[in-house]
């Protein structure tokens, strides 16, 4: 019998602390919401592995450490109304439920959209809304958001995500595949957005954003 709270102190400790991880309200949400429940029945046991867990084709729950770096570079705060860009199972929407006022989970995957309902429903997070759509388009019927976190590596922003952003908000996201892959945060002031690189960091790409052709003449 695994004991599961166990494991996710020490996935927090081992995991998620050593990668300097220090913002209190993050290492709490990892604390607080059991990983085990957003994970296949048939992979339970590898809920708290230091790994990508698969959770459809070209889908997985990212590694605990490079999704706790990302979050802590998001700067959340309990008034930021959020946009997440695959939902997935719903284990990251309610991280973000622990961090955010409000969260908008968007998903293209049907199947995964109401997983990631059932298992949110059983944890208890009113103040999540899983909706689907294709989720390089974002959702501007929620918005604007404070956050749009982007759950997997992306190959570009496309524009209409930033339109999608509040004064003051941000758009986190990896953009690049593979090692040279960077951590972002664009940032939208006085309707302009800047850019900053915070880390590199190298996760599974979010299927749906791939940059399009450039012609050369």
């Amino acid at each position: 019998m695994i004991d599961f709270e166990a494991a996710r102190v020490k996935m927090v400790e081992s995991q998620i602390r050593t990668t300097d991880v220090t913002s209190h309200s993050v290492l709490r949400a990892f604390l607080s919401v059991p990983r085990e429940a957003f994970v296949p029945e048939k992979v339970k046991a590898l809920a708290y592995a230091d790994a990508d867990i698969a959770l459809a084709p070209g889908r997985y729950m990212m590694d605990a450490s490079p999704l706790a770096k990302l979050l802590q570079a998001a700067e959340i705060s309990k008034d930021d109304r959020v946009l997440l860009l695959g939902a997935g199972s719903g284990y990251v929407a309610a991280l973000l439920s622990q961090l955010a006022g409000s969260v908008t989970a968007l998903e293209v995957d049907a199947s995964l959209a109401e997983q990631a309902r059932a298992n949110l429903a059983s944890f208890n997070c009113p103040n999540v809304t899983v909706v689907t759509g294709d989720m390089a388009q974002g959702h501007a019927a929620s918005s604007p958001y404070e956050l749009i976190f982007v759950d997997g590596a992306i190959e570009e922003v496309p524009s209409v995500l930033l339109e999608q952003l509040s004064e003051g908000g941000r758009l986190v996201a990896v953009v690049g595949y593979g090692n040279a892959a960077q951590a972002k945060v664009l940032l939208r002031e006085h309707g302009a957005i800047s850019e900053s690189s915070r880390f590199n960091l190298s996760i599974k790409p979010l299927p749906g954003f791939v940059k399009a052709k450039e012609f050369v003449f």
